[in-house]
């Protein structure tokens, strides 16, 4: 890197300037409204040079260009040093960019250490969403950017596959499937599914009217509901493990995880493991008495038990109900320490929404106190929600925009845009129809991830497929172009940079390239 370069030319600038060892040096990059690549912080080098900042940086800048053809120039403002490197170093830096076969990936080494990256985490009673798609592309994304940095990572999710939200789908296919399933209904399962937890909305709702209507209060209409009452049951029956019940609720998980598998293959995403909620729920408690023993956990006169993260500046924080039963927290204790006990990670990332960022605080907090050291690399990759033009989504009412819907219609108007455009002219149908998914995909991919994660974000799907502008499908455009000239030219290219001079924009560019790794 230049400012390895830089340090060594630089520590025997200060020899022969001021018979000074000084190996403490501070570079930044140059900010935009100076001339040069890089600047030396030269405050601290007063002592050594018994000079002004303004003077030291002039003898230094003046050393520079004089003895190291690395520095071409320089400019000094107060006790900044700005350094304009010489051309021949960011030619050389691209071609070494441009002979690399995979310029700045580290390969990780059997003993790399593991870093575990969860993202994604559906619910089983409805497809994955236009929320989905942002965590499973940030996840996706850094788990390829710790992989590049040469780490070792396995990716993993969590399937909420237990609880009330999936026995509303068991109890409305139940009272109005008629038997019908996936393949009989040609439906995707997951969607097929979720179908199902519309329609138990649709009659609860109806049902609640009915009995509001008749002089009962909303509140415990809610809770009297026929369906919500069946609902409860079958939960009842299924933490029982009453067979019947296991056995319907794992056909109708079995047809949401053929419908997920193929929604992350047309996305490009894959998992080490999966961990099932139902299976997860009850870790946590053997963690409670541990806890308890320690004294880092406390009960109360009711039963439950506590955390008091006060000192820490956060709450009190429950961990086990009077009752007996687990909570979220006490689960996702439980499955971190599960997870450490599978991967022996040395990190761990969780790709999960920003209302979640208390609880993470918490959960980490609290695994530091338990005593596992691995807790403080843990990290929570917060990201924002997701909003469209038409407004946000309720899955309730089945207006929510399903992944698999929106990749088709990225990938239909990828296809409607390039045909108005006359771009496939001499291709194949089978050629025509990859390059359409690859740029409906890539406008969907490329539009999601240039948005800051911790930013909120609105989705236009018009806007991410345009071919001009900041935009996937104008990226893939421009390197088609690029590559067609080169093909049109019919001749080897000489590639060969020695002596040629650079704009300031391919500088800039160069400069960008050297920074990735």
């Amino acid at each position: 890197m230049i400012e390895q370069k830089l340090h060594k030319v630089i520590e025997l600038a200060l020899q022969s300037l001021y018979q000074a060892d000084n190996n403490n040096l501070q570079f930044q990059k140059t900010r935009k409204e100076f001339e040069g690549d890089v600047t030396l912080v030269v405050f601290p080098l007063t002592r050594d040079s018994k000079k002004s900042p303004e003077q030291t940086a002039d003898d230094i800048g003046q050393y520079l260009k004089e003895n190291d053809a690395l520095v071409s120039d320089y400019n000094v403002v107060k006790g900044f040093l700005n350094l304009s490197i010489d051309n021949s170093y960011w030619l050389n830096q691209f071609q070494i960019a441009f002979d690399s076969e995979n310029f700045g990936c580290i390969e990780h080494s059997d003993d790399s250490p593991i870093h575990l990256v969860e993202f994604s985490s559906p619910n089983t009673n409805k497809p994955l969403h236009l929320g989905h798609i942002r965590n499973i592309l940030l996840g996706a994304s850094v788990s390829k950017i710790l992989q590049a940095a040469g780490k070792k990572v396995k990716q993993v999710q969590i399937i909420n596959d237990r609880g009330i939200h999936i026995c509303k789908s068991m109890v409305a296919w139940l009272e109005y499937g008629n038997g019908e399933t996936p393949e009989s209904t040609q439906m995707k399962g997951d969607h097929f599914v979720g179908k199902y937890y519309v329609i138990f909305d649709k009659y609860y709702r109806a049902e609640q009217a009915e009995l509001v209507e008749s002089g009962m209060s909303k509140e415990d209409a809610e809770k009297q509901a026929p369906l919500f009452k069946k609902a409860q049951e079958l939960l009842r029956q299924w933490e029982a493990k009453d067979a019947e019940v296991i056995a319907l609720w794992e056909k109708m998980n079995n047809w949401v995880y053929d419908g997920f598998a193929s929604t992350y293959d047309r996305m490009g995403v894959n998992f080490d493991k999966n961990y099932y909620e139902s299976d997860t729920y009850l870790l946590g408690k053997a963690v409670i008495q541990e806890g308890l023993d320690k004294g880092t956990f406390f009960k109360k006169d009711d039963g439950s038990v506590w955390i008091d993260l006060t000192e820490d500046g956060l709450d009190e924080k429950i961990l086990l109900r009077s009752d007996g039963t687990a909570v979220y927290m006490t689960q996702d204790i439980g499955t971190a320490i599960q997870r450490h006990q599978d991967f022996d990670f040395s990190h761990m990332a969780y790709t999960v929404g920003n209302e979640q960022d208390y609880h993470f605080k918490v959960l980490f907090l609290i695994l530091d106190k338990l005593g596992h050291d691995w807790a403080n690399n843990c990290y929570h990759l917060s990201y924002g929600m997701v909003d469209l033009p038409s407004g946000k989504m309720k899955s309730r009412e089945g207006t929510v925009v399903d992944a698999d819907d929106l990749m088709q219609e990225m990938v239909d108007s990828a296809k409607a845009i390039a045909q108005d455009l006359g771009k496939l002219d001499g291709m194949g149908d089978s050629e025509s129809e990859l390059l359409y998914e690859n740029i409906g995909m890539g406008a969907l991919k490329y539009f999601m991830l240039k948005v800051d994660p911790k930013k909120r974000m609105l989705f236009d799907p018009k806007e991410s497929i345009d071919f001009n502008g900041n935009t996937g499908p104008f990226i893939q455009y421009t390197h088609a172009r690029i590559k067609t000239m080169v093909k049109k030219y019919n001749k080897e290219v000489d590639y060969a940079l020695e002596g040629l001079e650079l704009t300031e924009k391919e500088r800039t560019l160069i400069k960008q390239i050297n920074d990735f790794p």
